[in-house]
């Protein structure tokens, strides 16, 4: 039984295209930004079971099935193909794959069935086409009869998924929100849903579906908008630089702990020098909110608890920055080996990222950061970088994180580049 791991999203429409045509096998996008992943006549650009399929006039085909994956690792994504299958036929989309073991569970598995057939009859709701095995059920009654073509388009955009089957949603649903309320069991179960990268492939089980119009378009990241405009925030979240200038941001003044020392109007006169200096050398530039070099770090004006928050970053090489949560340090970002995104000033609990997610100085990068109560997640590039990590409170070692705070762009004297700034709040408890 294909076995479905997958979640969707509220749509996001028109998103820019991140890779460039030299990366794609089948050559440049289409006008609307989508990139085919297969010529018509043979199986260029994919690997894996490629003796269980085959190509013929213009249609890709399973014969003995088996696990075909694209060669290209794709993260945020939007997929449109077109498929047929005989009655009872049984396949699966994979999403965020990698190359090994099985993609149901180690990246997510979107179910492709006959919901019609006497066979499956007694399926569990979250079996059937389009749903996430044993995670999130999809509508059913929009699949076409067996023997006629269907379209299907999943958008993957961060943690949020979404399936249109026919021209309507079948499946809605956010991944961050199905790990927080669902069996901790099940979810242990299924690593890949924390995956935000991997493989596109079919996974057959002998049926002979077809599938036609295979084509994607990757998003550069989920703070990626319609039309492809900078600092455009996505649905639920708000743009903390409006591309213009530094509207809605301070110059920093202290820190925590000294801030809450001063009075009202030290505070003050402290708060008009800082702001006079963060004008100097914290500009917008065509969009990009760019540091000098000189002088010391930008702040929110508004203090924020639990969030979510989308940044793109970029420094050049050697160059050091950090991004201060709640005001206290740090996600770190610089040109290390190591890699940009751990908690820098941690002592008891873990400090450096889990893997090296950066692209080369000099290149844009794009941070996920979620923080809830003291913890923090961060994804950089798509990249699970730290998972569920105490973040410490530096200023006082013998507190915990403070419950709200300023968030901060730190510099260590190198020039930085700021864009496409989000943030969406968290509800408390």
């Amino acid at each position: 039984m294909s076995r479905s791991c997958l979640w969707n999203i509220a749509l996001v429409i028109g998103i820019v295209a991140a890779s460039t045509a030299a990366a794609e096998p089948m050559g440049k996008p289409d006008k609307d930004g989508f990139i085919s992943l297969f010529n018509g006549k043979d199986l260029t650009g994919w690997v894996g079971a490629t003796k269980g399929y085959g190509a013929e006039d213009g249609v890709m085909f399973c014969k003995s099935g088996g696990n075909l994956f694209t060669e290209k690792e794709y993260g945020d994504f939007i997929l449109k193909f077109d498929f047929k299958f005989p009655v009872g036929a049984n396949n699966g989309l994979a999403i965020r794959s990698p190359l090994k073991g099985n993609p149901a569970y180690v990246g997510m598995e979107l179910q492709i069935l006959d919901n019609t057939a006497q066979k499956w009859a007694k399926l569990r709701p979250v079996q059937y086409h389009g749903s996430i095995y044993d995670v999130v059920a999809a509508k059913r009654g929009h699949l076409k009869p067996a023997g006629q073509w269907n379209s299907q388009e999943v958008r993957a955009i961060g943690p949020k998924i979404t399936v249109i089957l026919n021209g309507a949603t079948i499946v809605d649903a956010d991944l961050d929100e199905v790990c927080k309320t669902a069996d901790p069991k099940l979810i242990a179960k299924h690593p890949g849903l924390k995956r935000k990268k991997g493989h596109i492939g079919w996974l057959g089980h002998g049926a002979r579906v077809e599938f036609r119009n295979i084509r994607i378009k990757p998003v550069s990241s989920a703070t990626a908008t319609a039309g492809g405009k900078l600092n455009t925030p996505p649905e639920g979240f708000v743009a903390l630089f409006n591309g213009k200038d530094i509207t809605g941001w301070k110059g920093l003044v202290g820190n925590p702990k000294t801030r809450a020392a001063m009075s009202k109007d030290k505070l003050a006169a402290e708060q008009a020098k800082a702001d006079e200096r963060a004008r100097k050398h914290w500009k917008a530039i065509d969009g990009v909110l760019v540091f000098d070099g000189k002088g010391k770090a930008l702040c929110t004006a508004k203090d924020y608890g639990d969030f979510e928050m989308y940044v793109d970053w970029k420094i050049h090489k050697g160059g050091d920055s950090g991004i201060y949560l709640r005001g206290s340090p740090q996600v770190q970002i610089w040109d290390r080996p190591e890699g940009s995104g751990g908690l820098y000033n941690n002592k008891k609990n873990p400090r450096k990222p889990l893997l090296c997610g950066d692209n080369p100085a000099g290149q844009w990068n794009t941070f996920r950061i979620k923080m809830v109560g003291e913890r923090v997640w961060v994804w950089v590039n798509g990249k699970l970088a730290v998972d569920n990590t105490v973040l410490e409170n530096y200023w006082e070692r013998n507190k915990p994180i403070y419950p709200t705070g300023q968030i901060e762009l730190q510099n260590h004297g190198s020039t930085l580049w700021f864009r496409n700034i989000y943030i969406r709040e968290i509800p408390g408890k």
